[in-house]
C-alpha cells in the first residue's frame, strides 16, 4: 500500500479525493481487516489507472513499460513480467484472498461496516452465487444434450456410409463421436461434438517423434516419419500421398477429407431427408460441419483425423495455432480422454466439485468475450494441479476452490507457463501471444477482487451463442 501512496503524491488536479483515499488506505487494515485492505487496494489502482491514463496514446509518456493495470493499447509487455511488474503483481496477489470467508465481517471493524457486510453476505454468498450461476447458465437440459447427440450420430452415420462407400482402400477405424458433449462437460449450450476419425498405419512404415525431440522443440507436439523408404518406396503406403518432405503432414490429411467431406457430399440432399441444415464451416482451423437441426439450435462437429501410435499416444490432426510459420507437419498430442478420467476419478474418491468448479469456469470463459482464449484443457489442467496441493474438494468447499482457480490461473499466466498434469514438459499456454497473456491475466486479476461480478458478467450473457 505504500507503493500506491508514494504514487498518489505526484497526482494533480483530483480534487481531494486523493487524499480522502490515502486516510482510507492507511487506515484499511484498522477498518476493513486484512481482506477488505487488499481490495481497497484494488480499487486505488483502478482509480489511479483512471486519473493518470492519458488522453489519446499519442500524449503518452513512452516509458516502454506496461502491467496488467495499464490500459491494453499502451502495447503487449513481454510474456515473462519485468522484476518491478511482478513484484507489484505477486505482492498484490499475496494480499487477496483466496478464501470465501476472507469477504465476512470480522473482529476489528466499525458496527456500521459489518452490518453492511453482514447484509449483503446475507443477500448472497459466493457460494450462493456460484450454485445459482451453475443451475441457471452452465447446466444443460438433459433434453437438449439428447438432441444434439442424435444429431451428432446422424451426421457420423452419413459420413461412414459415404467413405466406405467412396474410398473403400482407405485404411481406417471405426469412426466414433467425442468430446465434452459425451463427458458431461460441456457447458451453456450443447453445440458441440468431435467426430474422431482413426487411421491406420503400417507399423514398419511410420514412427512418431516427439516435438522435444526435433529441431522446433515444441513438447505436446510429434512429428510423424516416413521409415525403410530405400526397401519400401512411395505408394507402398496409403498415406503417402499426405507426405511432406519425407513426414506425414495433419494439414495434407485434412485436405485429403476436405475435398470429400466438404466437396462431394451433397449436404443440402442429405439435410433435407434428415430436416437438418448442414453446412462446412468456412474458414475453421479444423474440417468442422455446421448442422442446424432446430430453429433456435446449432450444433458444430469436427472432423478430426486420429493417430494412436503403439505406445498408446493420441495424436489429432490439429493443427498448432502457428502452422503457417514453421509448424506445418506437427500432430497435437491430446490428453482429453485422460485428463477426464483423473479429474472423474478424483471426484469419485472423495465425492469432490472439481468437475463442477470445471464446468463453471468453462461456462465464465465461453460467455465472456475476454476469456475465450483460454481453453478446456488449460481449465482442467489448472484444476488437476490445485489437487495435488489441495484436499479438501467438498461441495461446500466450491467458492474457495473457485478462487483458488483464478488465482492459480493468474499465476500461471504471470509465468507465461501453465504446465500439462500428465506431462509437465509441455506447456499448455505455448499458443498465447503475449498481448492475450496480458489480457487475460488482466481480466483475472481484476475479478479476483469481484468474483462475483465475474459471474454476473456471464450471467448476462445471451443463453446461446
Amino acid at each position: 500500500m505504500a507503493g500506491v501512496n508514494g504514487d498518489r503524491k505526484g497526482k494533480k488536479d483530483d480534487n481531494g479525493i486523493g487524499t480522502a483515499i490515502d486516510f482510507m488506505l492507511s487506515n484499511a487494515k484498522l477498518v476493513l481487516g486484512v481482506g477488505g485492505a487488499a481490495m481497497l487496494g484494488i480499487a486505488t489502482l483502478m482509480y489511479d489507472r483512471a486519473i493518470s491514463a492519458p488522453t489519446s496514446p499519442t500524449k503518452m509518456e513512452q516509458t516502454g513499460k506496461r502491467s496488467w493495470e495499464e490500459p491494453a493499447w499502451m502495447g503487449s509487455s513481454p510474456r515473462v513480467l519485468n522484476h518491478d511488474m511482478k513484484s507489484t503483481v505477486s505482492r498484490s496477489l499475496q494480499s487477496l484472498p483466496t478464501s470465501s470467508h476472507a469477504f465476512e465481517p470480522g473482529e476489528g471493524k466499525s458496527d456500521a461496516t459489518r452490518s453492511d457486510m453482514m447484509r449483503a453476505r446475507m443477500r448472497l454468498s459466493l457460494q450462493e452465487h456460484l450454485w445459482e450461476f451453475y443451475q441457471n447458465n452452465v447446466n444443460i437440459p438433459a433434453e437438449e444434450q439428447a438432441m444434439a447427440r442424435r444429431a451428432a450420430l446422424d451426421i457420423c452415420a452419413e459420413l461412414r456410409v459415404f467413405l466406405h462407400a467412396k474410398l473403400p482402400d482407405m485404411p481406417l477405424r471405426e469412426m466414433y463421436l467425442s468430446g465434452s458433449l459425451y463427458d458431461d462437460l460441456q457447458v451453456v449450450t450443447a453445440d458441440h461434438a468431435q467426430l474422431m476419425v482413426p487411421l491406420v498405419l503400417e507399423k514398419n512404415l511410420w514412427s512418431s517423434i516427439p516435438g522435444e525431440d526435433t529441431i522446433m522443440n515444441v513438447p505436446g507436439f510429434w512429428l510423424v516419419r516416413r521409415e525403410n523408404l530405400e526397401y519400401f518406396p512411395r505408394s507402398s503406403s496409403y498415406w503417402d500421398r499426405c507426405m511432406v518432405g519425407g513426414y506425414l503432414s495433419p494439414k495434407s490429411v485434412l485436405e485429403v477429407f476436405e475435398k470429400l467431406v466438404a466437396g462431394s457430399i451433397n449436404w443440402p440432399a442429405i439435410g433435407s431427408v434428415l430436416d437438418y441444415i448442414i453446412r462446412p464451416v468456412v474458414p475453421a482451423e479444423t474440417l468442422t460441419l455446421e448442422v442446424q437441426y432446430e430453429t433456435d439450435r446449432k450444433l458444430y462437429v469436427d472432423f478430426l483425423p486420429l493417430l494412436v501410435m503403439e505406445d498408446g499416444t493420441s495424436l489429432i490432426a490439429k493443427p498448432h495455432r502457428f502452422a503457417a510459420e514453421r509448424h506445418e507437419n506437427l500432430w497435437r498430442q491430446s490428453f482429453r480422454v485422460a485428463e477426464t478420467a483423473r479429474l472423474r476419478a478424483l471426484d469419485q474418491e472423495d465425492g469432490g466439485c472439481r468437475c463442477t468448479c470445471l464446468k463453471v469456469a468453462k461456462a465464465v470463459c465461453k460467455l465472456n468475450p475476454a476469456l475465450h482464449k483460454l481453453n478446456s484443457s488449460q481449465l482442467t489442467n489448472t484444476i488437476l494441479l490445485l489437487s495435488e496441493k489441495e484436499g479438501d474438494w467438498t461441495q461446500e468447499a466450491l467458492a474457495d476452490r473457485f478462487l483458488q482457480l483464478l488465482r492459480a490461473l493468474v499465476g500461471h499466466l504471470e509465468a507465461g507457463k501453465l504446465p500439462c498434469a500428465l506431462s509437465p514438459k509441455v506447456n499448455l499456454f505455448c499458443e498465447l501471444t503475449d498481448q492475450e497473456v496480458d489480457e487475460l491475466g488482466y481480466t483475472l486479476y481484476c475479478a479476483l477482487s469481484d468474483p462475483g461480478g465475474l459471474l454476473r458478467t456471464a450471467a448476462a450473457q445471451p443463453p446461446h451463442l
